[in-house]
């Protein structure tokens, strides 16, 4: 099944035009080719590639993946087969199909980022980057760029100075205050955000009294983190006038809509993919349906369309935010 053609699922972030707002979330997709037997890449917004480092990374050791009620925890440790080994191997493939592709980076220091942002901005083919800034610098003892807004304005307006392409900060919500965060790259020249990250989390095995990671702690994703996502989502759509991305948790249609009723311009759709390899299509036609079924021509009818006290008020003109 195809979205209507009656109705205009084109969304813009900044100067990229997606053909529609569901884009695959890094890491839960491969290199894109891994999903291509299971659906046309052709329908999706945006295919987002597993995170890219300038040198190949083995990632950690196992265990490294388990299930959680209504999620998962990885510790995956980042693997990927490097920037350029991507370029050369990968990215034709991906240069077949209509949808944007967007290259997740990082990088351990700033120069590390630098150099990734721009042997992609070279490379045919990649709309934009997306910069993980959950990654450790070990510069600074290992805190997580995305820990500090100056550490992740840094990073920003550094690859922004690299890169001749749209780039997206994937925010961090292991963090006090989002919206502080979200503002330092705003103002450090991002074209958009994306957010959440994972959360961090671990599990134990009660029998051995040992950690069910190799790494103790991961990354929680899944259902579980999805209204702490959307809250976060809610929060930076109020700080930031450049478009939001919301990521965590999506499993339908009806998961994706909150977001993008709450202000996000699109979404990214993750840990759902390990459950149905066909879900991110599955969610693009039941957004048609939705709007079909609510007699709205574009996406963009719905995008920001919460109500809530303070919204119903600005729109009446009869006050100020604070």
């Amino acid at each position: 099944m195809k979205p209507s053609t009656s109705i205009d699922l084109k969304v813009s972030i900044g100067d990229l035009v997606l053909n529609n707002p569901v884009m695959t979330a890094s890491g839960t997709f491969g290199y894109g080719e891994e999903f291509a037997p299971y659906g046309d890449l052709n329908h999706l917004g945006a295919v987002i590639v597993k995170g890219l480092s300038l040198e190949p990374r083995t990632g950690n050791p196992p265990p490294r993946m388990m299930e959680t009620p209504s999620g998962m925890l990885n510790a995956v440790g980042l693997q990927n087969i490097g920037v350029r080994a991507f370029i050369r191997e990968k990215l034709p493939f991906l240069r077949r199909f209509d949808c944007a592709v967007i290259a997740n980076i990082y990088g351990e220091t700033v120069e590390e980022y630098e150099r990734v942002a721009g042997l992609l901005s070279r490379a045919s083919g990649v709309a934009a980057l997306e910069v993980n800034i959950s990654c450790p610098n070990v510069r600074r003892g290992g805190i997580a760029f995305g820990a500090e807004p100056d550490a992740a304005a840094e990073v920003t307006r550094r690859v922004k100075a690299a890169a001749a392409l749209p780039v997206m900060v994937k925010l961090t919500p292991n963090v006090t205050d989002i919206a502080q965060i979200a503002r330092a790259v705003e103002e450090a020249g991002a074209d958009a955000i994306s957010l959440i990250n994972t959360l961090t989390g671990m599990s134990v095995d009660v029998e051995k009294r040992i950690p069910h990671l190799a790494n103790v702690t991961g990354g929680l994703s899944g259902p579980a983190i999805r209204p702490v996502a959307l809250r976060m989502v809610w929060q930076a759509v109020q700080a930031v006038s450049i478009p939001v991305i919301g990521v965590g948790g999506i499993l339908n249609a009806r998961d994706a809509l909150e977001f993008l009723i709450v202000g996000a311009r699109a979404v990214q759709v993750g840990t759902a993919n390990f459950i149905r390899p066909t879900v991110t299509m599955e969610i693009i036609d039941g957004i048609s349906a939705y709007l079909e079924r609510h007699a709205c021509r574009s996406v963009t009818q719905i995008i920001g369309t919460l109500k809530t006290p303070e919204a119903e008020l600005r729109r009446g003109g009869g006050g100020e935010r604070t």
